[in-house]
């Protein structure tokens, strides 16, 4: 029969607890990931490839580095990289949005000359 002393019960149920919360905190940014990739794809459709070239391509780099470290399951740095590739490539939108209505806003300024 084998007995086990209160300390080393309690040292094992320990590790299964910090094991259990270690591994809750290491869970992909799947949402992360796929909120950056519509991100960017609004970006795209947006024209941003030709009015915010520069902040699409910062989003598209950060979510480049984002995708490496997913595949070598550095989530938490995967993560930070997603969500700093959707905060530029809504930049990136805002950006082509604004440029897009520059000629239409010059177009009225002159009719009404």
């Amino acid at each position: 029969m084998i007995t086990v002393t209160r300390p080393e019960a309690l040292r094992g149920a320990g590790l299964v607890l910090l094991m259990l919360l270690l591994g809750a905190c290491a869970t992909a940014p799947v949402q992360e990931m796929s909120d950056a990739r519509q991100a960017v794809m609004a970006a795209e459709q947006a024209s941003a490839e030709e009015h915010a070239p520069e902040s699409l391509n910062q989003a598209r780099n950060l979510l480049a580095r984002a995708q490496q470290n997913l595949k070598v399951r550095n989530f938490e740095d995967a993560r930070d990289e997603a969500l700093r590739a959707k905060e530029q490539a809504m930049q990136a939108l805002r950006e082509s949005q604004v440029a897009q209505r520059r000629p239409a806003d010059a177009d009225q300024d002159e009719r009404r000359d």
